[in-house]
């Protein structure tokens, strides 16, 4: 069986694979602790659960528009509003999915074979794979820890050609942490306006998720905002990995553009999620405000625990729930048969000898790092990183 050439252009997530490995494991009876997933380990609130069944029970089972409900799409514009200070109309909204089949939609509508598509490393493991599939050229500009892991206006200008086409990243960043202030954005916005064939993919799908203050949005400098698609969705900030909600805000063309795509793939978000995400959208957001106080909490400890290994250099992150450190210095160290060569070994190594998932930074464009969540319980954190320590004070 010849299967299509297109499954070749792209790698399956590191992230869904360690996660994977870890369950494998686990199906053995092993004690995995899980730090490779981005995934809150907490429940939906209520008032959407609550909504989601008040959904059921009035029939809301039937096809849906495929940019999402009128009152969706209104509570998106809302919401913006109230969190951004950005106006947007619901027809510049469309909702998907999950942020990722937005993000999806974007690359697809906007990227022909051949254009360049700037992403900061590091970046989220799908952003260069969806731009493989639309035969698009990934241009990575290279951060690090010694620049808080932000790119510059001066190395943002060095990465435009006359083939770039769109400039993509997240704010807060996953995996690194990383928080662009108002300053910041502005120094960047100076660049995008000596060149107006680059559009911008925002993903702000951990706003909620901030350490550092006030999320700022690159959409709110007015004569770029055309030129923005902002992605963001409810996983993150409610709770609801497994509702599948996210949605884009663009202008109209770019839009209309993402529609046509999601009409051929999957038509509308579930009836039922979306209803439910009015309620989130609208509705009380100390529930979130919560669990952002319980990731500051584990994030203080999961940085106490780190700064006891030694050989790691660790940005402490801004936003996002995760550490992303440079564990270069093990590269080279060997356990009997083990011997750690780069980070997809250090990764399983500590999968298999400390029994704790992460996941290898060569998946986000920076193979010298290795991204652990602490998006797990204290107990669970103080386990995993005790088990670490162990785990590489073996290594000779």
């Amino acid at each position: 069986m010849q299967l299509s050439s297109l499954l070749n252009r792209f790698n399956e997530p590191e992230t869904l694979k360690m996660a994977k490995l870890g369950r494998e494991l686990r199906a053995k009876g092993i004690d995995v602790i899980d730090l490779s997933l981005g995934e809150p380990d907490f429940d939906t609130p209520q008032h959407i659960k609550e909504a989601a069944i008040k959904a059921i029970n009035d029939n809301w089972s039937h096809y849906t528009p495929v940019a999402g409900f009128a009152d969706l799409r209104e509570a998106v514009c809302t919401k913006l509003k109230r969190d951004n200070g950005l106006d947007y109309l619901p027809e510049n909204i469309v909702t998907s999915t999950g942020a990722k089949q937005s993000l999806a939609n974007a690359i697809l509508a906007l990227v022909d074979e051949g254009d360049e598509v700037i992403i900061p490393t590091p970046y989220w493991v799908t952003y260069s794979e969806l731009v493989k599939i639309a035969k698009g050229k990934v241009v990575e500009i290279r951060t690090s820890v010694a620049n808080s892991f932000k790119t510059t206006p001066e190395q943002l200008e060095a990465a435009i050609t006359p083939a770039t086409r769109v400039f993509m990243f997240s704010s807060p960043c996953n995996p690194s942490g990383a928080v662009y202030n108002q300053a910041e954005l502005a120094a960047l916005a100076e660049v995008f306006r000596k060149h107006p064939q680059i559009t911008i993919l925002s993903d702000e799908i951990y706003e909620y998720i901030n350490f550092v203050g006030k999320h700022e949005s690159i959409a709110s400098f007015t004569d770029l905002k055309d030129r923005v698609v902002l992605i963001n969705g409810l996983s993150k900030g409610f709770a609801m990995t497994g509702w599948r909600l996210g949605y884009i805000a663009a202008n109209t063309t770019i839009a209309k553009a993402c529609e046509k795509i999601q009409g051929q793939f999957t038509s509308g978000a579930s009836s039922i999620t979306q209803k439910a995400a009015v309620a989130a959208l609208t509705g009380d957001l100390r529930p979130s405000m919560e669990m952002t106080d319980a990731f500051t909490k584990r994030r203080a400890k999961t940085l106490e625990l780190i700064k006891t290994i030694p050989g790691f250099t660790c940005f402490e992150p801004e936003g996002a729930f995760y550490v992303f450190p440079d564990v270069s210095a093990y590269y080279g160290k060997k356990a009997g048969n083990d011997v750690i060569q780069n980070a997809a070994d250090f990764s399983m190594y500590l999968l298999n000898t400390a029994h704790v998932s992460s996941v290898m930074g060569d998946a986000f464009g920076e193979p010298n790092c290795v991204r652990f969540s602490f998006a797990n319980s204290m107990e669970n954190i103080e386990r995993a990183w005790a088990r670490i320590g162990d785990a590489l004070a073996a290594l000779q």
